[in-house]
């Protein structure tokens, strides 16, 4: 018989190693790295490493700009959740990349600390990727076809080592949080060394995990999102081939 209070502990144990590995990668960027810039950098490099070590490899993530078969394009997101089966023109410009809307599976921006500031920033940058306009075609398979379908919902959030507010992720936070609406909705976020903050998309209630499990516990709601999901759609090449002609 498979003793489970083992089997607990170990996991726990592991995913502890996990966090406390990562906050102190970050903790040690902060202490060396005194320019804001190469901070900031440096942490979207450190989360979007720890999001492709984790995440199925059908994902990709990446720093990106994200454009819109109409020319449209978002503010740079610091890190993109992506397709790459359905959606194959990824351009990269000088380093700097650019995304079809249809491939995005979630995005999220990287700050030091969450605070009223840094929220609302990060809705804004949501409000940006949501606000473009997505394609849909069919896809046709070994049984015959399957039709365009909606395109879901963009997971949005941030990704912070700590809070300013002396309280954590309650009251004021809260308060804070709940004037993003719509496309600027932050579906959830972690501060690491503070706690995870999730808005349950089966009943809308927001969830928010302890200081200790505040990694893993945003990596499996992460994951859980992406699974409802599913595939993003299949873009449809006519729309990005008709804005291509207009410069020919």
């Amino acid at each position: 018989m498979v003793d489970t209070t083992v089997e607990n502990e170990r996991m726990q144990h592991l995913f502890m190693v996990l966090q406390k590995k990562m906050q102190s990668e970050l903790e040690g960027s902060k202490i060396i790295l005194e320019h804001p810039t190469s901070l900031g950098d440096n942490c979207e490099l450190k989360w979007i490493d720890w999001l492709r070590k984790y995440l199925p490899e059908r994902y990709r993530i990446d720093k990106a700009f994200i454009i819109d078969s109409k020319g449209n394009l978002s503010d740079q997101i610091d890190v993109v959740v992506y397709d790459r089966q359905y959606t194959p023109f990824i351009f990269n410009d000088g380093g700097a990349i650019y995304i079809p809307a249809e491939s995005v599976y979630a995005v999220f921006e990287v700050k030091q600390t969450i605070n009223k500031e840094y929220l609302e920033y990060a809705g804004k940058k949501a409000e940006s990727v949501r606000n473009l306009y997505r394609t849909s075609a069919s896809i046709i398979h070994a049984g015959g076809k399957f039709e365009p379908v909606v395109p879901k919902h963009i997971i949005a959030g941030i990704l912070a080592y700590d809070c300013e507010w002396v309280n954590g992720l309650n009251d004021t936070f809260i308060k804070n949080l709940k004037t993003l609406q719509n496309n600027q909705l932050l579906n959830m976020g972690c501060a690491l060394t503070v706690g995870t903050f999730y808005i349950n998309s089966d009943n809308n209630k927001l969830q928010i995990s302890n200081a200790n499990e505040s990694l893993i516990y945003f990596f499996l709601k992460l994951f859980k999102e992406l699974q409802r999901v599913g595939t993003v759609p299949a873009m449809d090449i006519n729309e990005y081939g008709k804005f291509l002609s207009y410069f020919l």
